[in-house]
């Protein structure tokens, strides 16, 4: 239920006399329009949030609508979608083939596997999915930082060349510039990673790599959740012209949508760029006192 509307200092009772109503008249009334009222307060609020975010479900918009103070449970967020034909059906593409396992080109043990980041820049995970063009294919490079889920880096180009990978690496480490010696670079084995040009600039970095075991998607899970998620809500009912069309749009939706606004049920409903400055925040309230104590015994 929503909160009732405020009545200042006066009680039910002393309302209803100045009105020259009954108490059990008061309440009869109520009880047959008040449930209704509020019914049609969640249900606009639902078809507000549905329409803004054209690929939420119903747990995310009974988040959203939590975040904005109503008070709704998931199951009767799910019944009033149906009611108001919110829900949609999504269709699988057809997916050309991105990852080239076979090389001669060095494969490094997967690092990744078991390992639960406990802050940012310590686990970056990367993969590289196909766009459809009006008339050829693009494709697009990511880096996600693993405990955040936020986007730090990414390219898109009409090629597969170990370029594509290394732009959207530089365009990570620009923006993050990692510690030397405390990052985890994980991705799966395609040619892209594991050739030299994207080895050396790991190593320039002294990044260390990590690489999936073959044939195991779940390896490098936090990247395919990510890529499924940008079909879903951006690519698929999408008809991109061309390749300027299609970077504008997806850099878009990364940059303004996914990273900036979109609820993550694994952060605890919060958008990557929110969770991250109160990750910043809380660790640095734990290092003031911790500085105080040193001020005071020089």
């Amino acid at each position: 239920m929503t909160s009732p509307r405020p009545q200042g200092e006066l009680t039910v009772e002393r309302m209803c006399v100045l009105a020259g109503v009954s108490r059990a008249g008061y309440y009869r009334r109520w009880q047959a329009s008040a449930p209704r009222q509020e019914e049609t307060t969640v249900r606009d609020a639902i078809q507000r949030v549905a329409l803004k975010n054209r690929c939420y479900g119903y747990r995310r918009i009974a988040q959203e609508l939590r975040r904005d103070g109503l008070v709704v449970n998931y199951k009767r967020v799910l019944r009033l979608m149906r009611r108001d034909n919110l829900l949609c059906l999504r269709k699988r593409p057809f997916v050309p083939m991105t990852t080239d396992s076979r090389h001669e080109w060095r494969v490094v043990p997967n690092l990744a596997r078991g390992l639960v980041p406990t802050g940012l820049d310590q686990l970056w995970v990367a993969d590289i999915t196909y766009v459809r063009l009006a008339e050829e294919f693009a494709f697009l490079a990511v880096l996600l930082d693993a405990f955040s889920r936020r986007v730090i880096g990414w390219a898109v180009d009409t090629h597969l060349r170990a370029s594509l990978a290394t732009a959207a690496l530089q365009m990570a480490i620009t923006a993050r510039r990692p510690a030397p010696g405390s990052l985890i670079h994980h991705s799966d084995r395609g040619v892209q990673y594991a050739c030299g040009e994207y080895a050396s600039v790991l190593e320039a970095h002294d990044i260390q790599p990590s690489m999936s075991r073959v044939g195991n998607p779940y390896d490098n899970a936090k990247a395919e959740s990510f890529m499924k998620t940008l079909k879903q809500e951006e690519v698929d009912g999408r008809d991109y012209r061309n390749l300027n069309q299609a970077r504008d749009a997806i850099g878009a939706f990364i940059e303004g949508v996914y990273n900036r606004r979109r609820l993550h049920s694994a952060l605890a409903y919060q958008p990557p760029v929110e969770f991250e400055k109160n990750t910043r925040d809380l660790a640095a309230a734990a290092q003031r006192p911790q500085d105080r104590g040193i001020a005071t015994h020089p």
